[in-house]
């Protein structure tokens, strides 16, 4: 008996049956169903897709009816009906286990991007660190030669071609073994030698002999003038070494690697040779030797660094020893660079005792910090360190000026050196006067220079300044009031961006720059003017001077009585206006950040004539002293208020435009002592 079965249309493909809700599957009338094929090619067909014609328009709610009321006996109605609701089954267990696999797919997606950020970041990470490193392992290939040398492994020669090795970047001999401090000297020898092909590339080398370098010890600006422009000379392909004493009170955990030599060199004075040891490190990416003499070993076993009557001695013994230290390692820098009178004898020791001796390429060079202090002593103390005095105590050499009985040891730094850098221009002539120079610097004018104080623009920057709480930019200056508010939040200031903000940093403040600064107060006052002084000078003067504030009362005007370097960049940033001692500070360096964080300087005592000197003297000027002279040098204080309140424009464009000038010491400060230094090697 055939069996028809008739179905008027066909299942719509975007509803499979695994998606028919369960309501539709319901029994219900349905129409009869007629088979388009026999009976047995309809069982053959059961495992296959048929096509079927349903005549009902009730589709779906019909279709349960219309299987099992088919002419179909009960067992393939049945069976058809399981089969239907295990396809269903299966086609919701395969979505569901394809949610599932999508799902897991996103999460690796996602788990993928953080694995390749992390990548990135470390990569960032060790790019870094690498650039950091290099400079050090550079430094330990350095010292490990000095140690070489020192212990009779090399001969000079041989040292002075192997530092032209690992100096030579080409050679990328920092990339090649950077693992030095736990290698032997035989080892670390023969790499060297193996290594040995390059050739002296134009780079500079160049050895500061100084009392003072940043951060192990730091009395004045000369410690970070050593330091930041040492680092300055490096980052332009440069070699640069300094040579310290070893002051029992200086900071060595500031000292990378620090390392005590178990070779002694020995160094004339008062009539013998006496024993030295040296220490050896690296301090910011400079390498410095430390001389820490046997027999005079209280020479620098003190509280102070200076102000001792033997201070003559002191500074005479170290500079011989470092001398006799640079022979005896052979090194043979292009410049001895010397600094104050402290290390200028150093000058006339090598001119009449070290320059034959393998050194007749070096040249010297003397940087005066300040005419302040010059030495005045008897000419027979010259004998200590081994100079002839009959030969120094003459007019032209050492002897002083004015008193003819002594001699004057930084004339002597001036006449024997082959250049002489004065720091800053600013005021130059008042500086001179009265220190018994103006006729030995007269005649030496050829060879003097003016050089400008830098900052370190690795930790002054606001566009990357770690303590500010959004740095900012000279062509974007948003953040810069954001920094302003908050800095009237951290002193309970009220919080008006309109309200000029005057900031006041200083160390030390002469009897007249408090009259003047009283006098700032109170028109910064009378101005309604928000001021922040910050000191930690415990001056009797200056203590008057807090005092009448307190009492003051203004409820504008906040004190921070010590000196807090993170805060002290919010200040810079969040004020408008900053005032300073003067336009030369080398010590607080107040002008030069305040032009960085977009605050005009202001000098607190300021004169028509020095106005004049700032960017005009016999030795030339600085791009500094100049920019300064032209816009802020004849600026009051009402004049600046003025414009910030009614032109705000303008001043904004002055402030960027000061901002984008680079006063670092990778700047102007770099490259004129670069120049001088070149000048000197082609002698």
């Amino acid at each position: 008996m055939e069996a028809h079965v008739k179905l008027n249309a066909l299942i719509p493909s975007p509803f499979p049956l695994a998606r028919i809700p369960a309501f539709h599957l319901k029994r219900s009338p349905s129409p009869a169903l007629s088979c388009l094929r026999k009976k047995d090619e309809f069982n053959e067909s059961l495992g296959a897709p048929s096509q079927f014609k349903l005549e009902s328009q009730d589709y779906p709610a019909n279709l349960q009816n219309s299987f099992m009321s088919s002419n179909v006996g009960p067992a393939s109605n049945g069976d058809i009906w399981k089969l239907f609701n295990e396809a269903q089954q299966n086609i919701l267990h395969l979505n569901e286990q394809r949610m599932i696999a999508f799902e897991e797919l996103k999460k690796m997606k996602g788990e993928k991007q953080v694995l390749l950020n992390k990548i990135e970041q470390l990569e960032a990470e060790r790019h870094d660190n690498f650039a950091k490193d290099k400079v050090s392992v550079l430094w330990k290939w350095l010292l490990r030669i000095d140690s070489m040398v020192l212990k009779n492994m090399i001969t000079i020669s041989e040292a002075t071609e192997l530092r032209t090795l690992v100096i030579d970047s080409n050679t990328g001999i920092a990339d090649i073994v950077t693992d030095v401090t736990s290698r032997t000297d035989q080892a670390l020898l023969s790499d060297l030698r193996d290594l040995y092909a390059a050739r002296r590339k134009n780079a500079l080398h160049i050895i500061h002999i100084c009392t003072e370098m940043e951060p192990v010890v730091c009395i004045g600006s000369l410690a970070s003038y050593v330091t930041g422009l040492s680092r300055a000379l490096q980052k332009k392909g440069n070699l640069v070494e300094v040579i310290l004493p070893k002051y029992t009170c200086m900071e060595l955990s500031e000292v990378q690697g620090l390392k005590e030599t178990e070779a002694d060199f020995y160094s004339y004075f008062d009539g013998e040779y006496h024993a030295n040891r040296i220490s050896t490190g690296v301090v910011c990416g400079v390498g410095v030797t430390f001389i820490q003499p046997v027999k005079y070993s209280s020479f620098f076993d003190r509280e102070r660094i200076y102000g001792y009557a033997d201070d003559f001695e002191r500074f005479s013994y170290f500079s011989r020893a470092s001398l006799d230290y640079i022979l005896k390692s052979g090194k043979r820098p292009d410049v001895l660079h010397i600094h104050n009178w402290e290390t200028a004898i150093v000058g006339p020791l090598f001119w009449d005792i070290f320059v034959n001796q393998g050194l007749e390429r070096t040249r010297i060079m003397l940087t005066c910090h300040t005419f302040d202090s010059q030495c005045h002593t008897q000419p027979e103390k010259l004998a200590m360190c081994g100079l002839d005095p009959s030969r120094l105590h003459r007019p032209d050499r050492l002897q002083h000026n004015t008193k003819m009985h002594v001699v004057d040891v930084l004339k002597g730094g001036v006449v024997y050196s082959n250049k002489v850098a004065v720091i800053s221009s600013f005021d130059l002539k008042s500086k001179r006067s009265g220190r018994d120079l103006e006729s030995t610097l007269s005649i030496y004018t050829d060879k003097l220079f003016i050089a400008p104080c830098g900052f370190d623009d690795s930790l002054w920057d606001p566009s990357k300044d770690k303590f500010l709480p959004v740095t900012y930019t000279a062509d974007n200056l948003e953040g810069k009031a954001v920094c302003k508010i908050t800095l009237q939040q951290r002193l309970g200031l009220s919080e008006h961006a309109s309200t000029p903000t005057i900031g006041c940093i200083f160390s030390d403040l002469p009897d007249h720059d408090v009259e003047s600064l009283q006098a700032f107060i109170w028109i910064a006052s009378r101005r309604g003017c928000q001021l922040i002084i910050m000191t930690d000078n415990k001056a009797s003067n200056v203590n008057r001077l807090l005092e009448s504030l307190k009492e003051f009362k203004d409820p504008n005007v906040r004190i921070v009585d010590k000196y807090d370097e993170a805060f002290s960049h919010l200040v810079f940033a969040g004020s408008d206006v900053v005032l300073c001692s003067s336009f030369d500070d080398p010590v607080l360096q107040v002008p030069l950040k305040a032009i960085k964080y977009g605050a005009a300087p202001i000098a607190i005592t300021m004169s028509a004539s020095r106005t004049r000197n700032l960017a005009d003297n016999e030795f030339g000027s600085t791009k500094y002293s100049q920019y300064v002279c032209t816009t802020f040098a004849n600026m009051s204080l009402n004049q600046a208020l003025d414009e910030l309140q009614h032109n705000p424009v303008q001043w904004n464009h002055m402030i960027m435009d000061a901002m984008r000038k680079d006063f670092s010491w990778n700047g102007e400060c770099c490259d004129l002592h670069i120049s001088a230094y070149t000048s000197l090697k082609n002698l």
